[in-house]
């Protein structure tokens, strides 16, 4: 029985890469503008970078790269991406308040190569825009690989569609080129459904992460809150958990000591301190502001004094002007671990993020209420966008939370 396309002849996984350029131009820049410019300028970097993957993994061969472009704003920018291999597509503004037609261009396109007889086993999609979660939806349907890279901040449906994001923070990485290992390690899908061998891969970073966290805990710590820490130290697991499937399942075979329970919304313990007798009862499990944040958005699920401790120096590091993001996180991290209150490179990374959402532009004059005041802003409109409900009581909680408690209420 003849197949339904033909399998590759080349060795790599066979990949489409769709590229909404406006999109993520527009988000790097307010991150990190040399950033965006390499994007703009040197897009066959970045695209090779993902085309040889990470260690241990798999090449990928790109079949398709499409760029699409407004060309009244943009159209400099065209000859870089036509001589990276790159097809470019013109999105012109089409209503007066300056809607292009990329949306529909796009998706009408991957709908083609995803029909189409060349066996995509993995879609990208460069764009943050919630608008195409419709069309992640369908390529998950049909059992291909989807990957999101962001420039901006990704709508919580459209990130648990995707089976991984690629991070603005890893994203600027790439484009500087800092990061060796662009792309987490991710399961390829032959075309006929099946997955194929996996790669092989170092121990996940999160498995210490997660070790550190609950051997620190006062207490038996919720699943959500270890999740959000696993999943903050290595963003790859999101896919499928290292190949376990779901988070319980896979925290349960760590080992060394660390103990897992399905019990009342899943907890997490030490057993060198505490045992199952150690779980709360039912009546006081009533997850805190903390929790509720962190389980529904991407917010790092820092203490208080955590945050406290970030905003304090980046007030001091933002005063010796660092080169880039990137070292400032690093310097950050460092500081925080050095202070007592240690912080993954990740959730400061989000942090430096959160601020360019909210227009507040990192100086040497910030101080750290301010960066914890812009911060604050922008956990609450992650809120809102979640469409999270508080009351004025849990509202001053929140503030007090996520500022480190420069904001009172």
């Amino acid at each position: 029985m003849t197949e339904a396309y033909p399998q590759s002849r080349r060795p790599g996984i066979r990949a489409a890469m769709f590229v909404d350029f406006d999109n993520v131009y527009t988000g790097l820049h307010a991150l990190d503008p040399v950033a965006a410019k390499r994007f703009a300028e040197d897009p066959k970097h970045w695209a090779d970078a993902l085309s040889a993957g990470g260690a241990g993994e798999q090449s990928r061969r790109f079949l398709i790269r499409n760029c699409y472009l407004n060309p009244v704003v943009y159209s400099k920018y065209r000859t870089y991406w036509t001589r990276a291999g790159f097809r470019v597509i013109d999105c012109p503004s089409l209503t007066q308040r300056g809607k292009s037609s990329t949306d529909i261009n796009l998706v009408l396109d991957a709908m083609d190569a995803l029909a189409g007889p060349a066996g995509i086993e993995e879609f990208f999609i460069a764009s943050a825009d919630a608008d195409f979660t419709s069309l992640v939806q369908r390529f998950r349907a049909a059992d291909r690989m989807t990957t999101v890279i962001a420039a901006g901040a990704v709508a919580f449906a459209y990130r648990e569609m995707a089976d991984n994001v690629v991070e603005s923070h890893d994203f600027v990485a790439i484009l500087h080129g800092t990061t060796s290992e662009p792309m987490p390690a991710m399961r390829s899908v032959d075309t006929k459904g099946g997955v194929l061998p996996g790669r092989t891969k170092a121990v996940s970073p999160a498995v210490n992460e997660v070790g550190e966290f609950v051997r620190g805990a006062p207490g038996p710590v919720a699943g959500a809150m270890v999740a959000h820490r696993a999943l903050t130290a290595d963003p790859s697991l999101k896919a499928d958990w290292g190949g376990y499937g779901k988070f319980g399942t896979w925290v349960a075979q760590l080992g060394n000591g660390i103990e897992y329970s399905a019990a009342q919304g899943g907890w997490v313990w030490d057993t060198k301190r505490f045992s199952g007798a150690d779980l709360p009862t039912d009546a006081a499990v009533q997850p805190g502001i903390e929790e509720q944040v962190a389980r529904v958005t991407d917010v790092p699920a820092l203490s208080e004094a955590q945050f406290r401790q970030m905003f304090l120096a980046l007030e001091a590091r933002l005063r010796e002007n660092p080169v880039t993001r990137s070292e400032l996180a690093r310097l950050v991290r460092d500081d925080c671990v050095t202070a007592g209150q240690p912080v993954s490179r990740n959730a400061v990374n989000f942090v430096i993020q959160g601020f360019g959402y909210v227009d507040f532009q990192l100086s040497d004059t910030a101080t750290a209420g301010e960066l914890a005041a812009a911060w604050t802003e922008n956990v609450e409109e992650l809120c809102r966008v979640a469409l999270m409900e508080f009351d004025e009581t849990e509202k001053v909680e929140l503030r007090r939370w996520a500022s480190g408690g420069f904001v009172a209420g």
